[in-house]
């Protein structure tokens, strides 16, 4: 199991390379299409967020997109800080953004709840999610737009996010290799070979027509994001990976709020995992059924094969287990070692700025250190979601803290 997911993570990586090299073929001919442009909505869910949502919305205001074809939606989602009156200043300054206010019995129940609001107040033909600490880039969201006006069977198209506080701290630097490591190896990867993409929680566009067949976000969904994209294969399209949208965001900067969030994450994803397996026959498009084995394999057997492997190797330090080790058992872990490194060391490369020495460092840490309390925060995550499940226990949203910087 181990070994499948390290071949597989390289055949992705070798299919977010190529797509690397070509995506930006495309631009000149889609260009030509951009004469008269759709309206946007821009959704930003907001619940205490007085830290970001300034510079936020002051990003949104640069956004190259034609303002009288553009609405920025805050939904201020119960907030007890001053991210309201922040968001009613800008409002007041620039009429193409507004702020919606949650009410009983909405209020405060999470991102979900919060986009459904703010999707019945907008008109715009795309709708566009950002997180309430994300800057995007200039011609982000043109980009998005550009890409649904061109594909007509991409229901979504996603951009690509980068981590502006990625020197931070350690923590901060490894999730910047994580997630440039997700971008161009599960989505560019899976979208070259597989023409599959999973809707991440920010810098993605998506048809108005969608949400309305699809009757809005899954309030029960903690991973809401990958929850939609299975419903949006489902209804015949596929989602596209369009990097050029770019966009920055802010990330936990201390253990307990990435371990807070990333718990929140890997059980919304064990949810989905179980909620479409659950419906299998009743699916539509049989595709869907490879990236829910995907999800699978990731939070469960190739979890379980690695839980497994650490827990030989620590009980044959004090047990003898009567296991032969030899040469050939050393030689593969030297291999599994330098693959793992090789492969995220080479998709690093895409990212001019990211192909440094203390990265190289940072990756070989982050073997013993960062990915092996993936594997019990995953646990953890899966005992949660187990006893939600069984003692039928209301779904708490977490919202991530920010940090001022």
């Amino acid at each position: 199991m181990i070994w499948t997911m390290l071949l597989y993570h390289m055949f992705l990586m070798l299919g977010g390379f190529l797509h690397f090299a070509r995506y930006e073929f495309v631009i000149p001919g889609w260009q030509k299409s951009m004469k008269d442009l759709p309206k946007v909505s821009i959704l930003i869910p907001a619940h205490n967020e007085e830290i970001v949502i300034e510079k936020t919305l002051k990003a949104m205001t640069r956004l190259e997109y034609p303002k009288e074809q553009l609405e920025v939606i805050v939904i201020n989602d119960n907030s007890t800080d001053q991210t309201g009156e922040i968001a009613e200043r800008m409002a007041a300054k620039f009429p193409y953004i507004k702020v919606v206010e949650t009410t009983f019995p909405h209020a405060g129940k999470g991102k979900s709840s919060a986009l459904n609001q703010g999707f019945k107040a907008s008109t715009g033909e795309y709708i566009v999610v950002y997180d309430a600490d994300n800057t995007p880039e200039r011609k982000a969201v043109y980009y998005l737009a550009m890409g649904l006006k061109n594909d007509d069977k991409a229901g979504a198209i996603v951009g690509k996010f980068r981590v502006s506080n990625a020197k931070s701290t350690l923590l901060t630097r490894f999730i910047n290799i994580e997630t440039i490591c997700f971008q161009w190896m599960a989505q560019a990867g899976r979208w070259h070979w597989f023409k599959m993409t999973t809707i991440p929680g920010t810098n993605f566009a998506i048809r108005r027509s969608i949400i309305e067949t699809l009757d809005g976000w899954d309030e029960k969904a903690l991973a809401e994001d990958t929850e939609l994209t299975i419903r949006v294969y489902n209804l015949g399209y596929y989602i596209r990976f369009f990097p050029a949208a770019i966009t920055w965001e802010q990330e936990p900067e201390t253990w307990k709020v990435w371990w807070r969030q990333r718990a929140r994450w890997a059980r919304g994803n064990q949810y989905v995992v179980v909620k479409f397996l659950l419906q299998f026959f009743k699916l539509k498009r049989k595709a869907i059924v490879f990236d829910l084995f995907y999800f699978f394999f990731t939070y469960f057997l190739f979890f379980f094969g690695v839980i497994l492997s650490n827990i030989i190797f620590f009980v044959s330090l004090f047990v003898d287990l009567n296991l032969s080790i030899g040469i050939v058992t050393i030689i593969l872990w030297v291999l599994a070692f330098s693959l793992y490194v090789t492969e995220i060391y080479i998709t690093l490369s895409i990212e001019k700025t990211e192909m440094t020495a203390l990265n190289f460092f940072i990756v070989l840490f982050m073997y013993i250190s960062y990915s092996q309390l993936w594997i019990i925060l995953v646990v953890y995550a899966l005992f949660l979601e187990t006893k939600r499940v069984l003692f039928k226990q209301e779904v708490k949203w977490y919202k991530t803290e920010r940090f001022n910087r």
